[in-house]
């Protein structure tokens, strides 16, 4: 009798290789952070050179971010459907990716930018409602491969490829903007876009995923081998799901966490939109300089933080390190802002620009984990995907919040307004934490 073979194991399979889930989540959210930066800085700030009022600006993000207050629909939908031969989670990866960077097309309709900023801004928010199904895609698969030893470390790393790839979409799409037009810059997020549905095409999420579909009539093959993972996939009704997942999202520590790190993460982002038109419209900064700075600096400092604190996270716990960092936060508004006067000083306006990029990756190394734990078992993927929705929001509400703020208050009351958020954040979670570990 002939040896059987067994087929080598396939190298590109995530739940098989711990760095192959660092690197592959780390890229996808380099891909969700480009288009981030290309319109929440570059855009933003090229408005504001050119005139454009904050409001205006403002209410721009908020139609691009519409399909993100609704994200929490996709959760269910892709934990009901998740029983394809590609996967569980794959299908709607690739396939929101594709819808993404065809709705990318459509940017090219646009001749100016500034004249034409409502169209602008109702043609990202379609392509946000396909990025929106993809970030949620995304999520899920994450929470459903990523051991939990490693959420810490790997949620670091994926933050780190959104600040990265925010960094990349704010500095080199500022520099296309001025040289090559909106035309070269929408061209180059498509370009750039393609290469993620590329990579995920030859990924697998577990041994014996198909690669592709299989176009060949099932008559002519022989019959499917049973699928031994299907006690991992239970057939959940939508009542089920949207029950669990609201019984998730309505308990008293969901709330009282949840609230508590949406109002960190809108601090800094309801300061940064203010500060940046502060720095742009009161002290004459060059659009062009400043996007290059926040996506260089900025982003060095973001990566360095994201990977520093995704391993303090695991090392140290992550909710202690939660409220150490959102303390971190509200100090630093609150200090930055009573120095507004000092603001002309440019090496000091440049270290709060930097210093503010510090803020976000060290919320989200310690509140990614936080969140993923506080899910609830069958929704996992729905809960964490709405939990990630309005952490998305929060550049969106804070940016739109800043615009219209801006037309009465000056950034530095703004800012002080923001350190106070912060603050309260940061107390809600000191005594919610305190009380769950006393129980």
């Amino acid at each position: 009798m002939a040896p059987s073979f067994t087929p080598p194991a396939y190298a590109l399979t995530l739940s098989q290789s711990r760095p192959l889930r660092y690197g592959v989540f780390f890229y996808l959210y380099v891909m969700q952070g480009i288009p981030s930066g290309f319109y929440l800085t570059a855009l933003a700030n090229y408005f504001t050179a050119e005139g454009v009022s904050p409001d205006r600006v403002g209410s721009f993000i908020a139609i691009i971010g519409l399909p993100w207050a609704f994200q929490f629909i996709w959760g269910p939908l892709i934990d009901r459907f998740q029983h394809s031969p590609l996967g569980r989670r794959k299908p709607w990866v690739v396939g929101s990716q594709l819808m993404t960077v065809l709705a990318s097309c459509s940017l090219l309709a646009v001749r100016n930018p500034v004249a034409d900023i409502g169209l602008l801004g109702w043609l990202f928010c379609a392509r946000s409602v396909f990025a929106a199904i993809q970030d949620a895609s995304v999520d899920a698969m994450a929470i459903t491969v990523i051991p939990d030893d490693e959420r810490g470390r790997v949620n670091a790393f994926m933050r780190a490829g959104f600040l990265i790839g925010t960094g990349i979409g704010a500095a080199v799409f500022a520099v296309l903007l001025r040289r090559y037009g909106f035309h070269g810059a929408a061209l180059a997020q498509v370009g750039c876009l393609l290469t993620g549905v590329l990579l995920m095409l030859f990924i697998r999420e577990r041994p014996g995923d198909q690669l592709f579909p299989s176009w060949t009539r099932r008559s002519s093959q022989r019959p499917p081998k049973p699928v031994v993972r299907q006690a991992e996939q239970p057939d959940y009704t939508f009542r089920w799901l949207i029950t669990e997942l609201f019984r998730g999202l309505l308990s008293r520590q969901s709330i009282l966490l949840f609230g508590a790190i949406l109002m960190a993460y809108t601090s800094v982002s309801l300061f940064a939109r203010a500060y940046n038109h502060h720095l742009i419209d009161n002290l004459g900064w060059k659009d062009e300089d400043l996007s290059v700075l926040t996506g260089t600096y900025g982003m060095v400092v973001a990566t360095i933080i994201a990977l520093t604190g995704g391993y303090l996270a695991d090392r140290v716990g992550a909710r202690r390190l939660l409220v150490l960092m959102v303390f971190m936060v509200a100090l630093y508004l609150l200090g930055f802002n009573l120095l507004s006067a000092q603001w002309i000083q440019r090496p000091l306006a440049q270290t709060g620009l930097v210093a503010l990029y510090f803020m976000d990756p060290a919320i989200s190394a310690a509140a990614m984990p936080v969140l993923m734990a506080i899910c609830r078992k069958g929704v996992e993927g729905s809960q964490f995907t709405t939990y990630m929705a309005f952490v998305n929001l929060c550049d969106i509400a804070g940016t739109f919040l800043a615009g219209n703020a801006l037309l009465h208050l000056a950034a530095p009351t703004i800012g002080l307004g923001a350190g106070l958020l912060a603050a309260g954040a940061a107390t809600i979670l000191l005594l919610t934490i305190r009380r769950a570990g006393s129980r």
